[in-house]
């Protein structure tokens, strides 16, 4: 056995933690980001805003991120897991690609309020809040199913 393998349990265990805590971060800035479109620019509103979205996407969100990939490929790479000749695979790497994307998409955002120069209304932001539970739900089922 290798040493992946005998640390299987822990490696998934932690990257699911790890998936938990980004996805938690992934669905939470959006909704600030609504409320933060109806602040005004300069106002001690829209300040506490900003720090909250700083820490919550340096804090939480990133290092989330990164720990739920290093997981992922640790166990990826674990003898048996993973057919790299099946579809769920491919369809996991897309929305997984995909959630990467919006993850860029909601620090630029951030990096726009922080300049007090956000393009977009708060509709914009409940709309895309949407995003993250769509792809957390395909992810999840091809994990779990691996329909083909």
């Amino acid at each position: 056995m290798t040493v992946l393998t005998d640390a299987y349990l822990w490696i998934k265990a932690l990257h699911i933690i790890s998936v938990i805590a980004w996805m938690a971060g992934m669905l939470y800035l959006p909704r600030l980001y609504v409320y933060h479109a109806d602040a005004e620019p300069g106002s001690v509103q829209s300040e506490t805003f900003k720090v909250m979205e700083r820490r919550l996407l340096r804090g939480i969100i990133n290092p989330a991120m990164i720990s739920a990939v290093v997981f992922g490929v640790l166990l990826a790479l674990t003898p048996g897991i993973v057919d790299l000749a099946t579809g769920w695979v491919w369809v996991k790497v897309a929305a997984l690609t995909a959630m990467f994307w919006f993850h860029g998409n909601l620090s630029r955002w951030r990096r726009d309020f922080e300049k007090d120069v956000n393009r977009h209304s708060r509709r914009f932001y409940k709309r895309v809040n949407e995003v993250p539970t769509v792809l957390m739900v395909i992810i999840v089922i091809m994990i779990v199913t691996k329909p083909f």
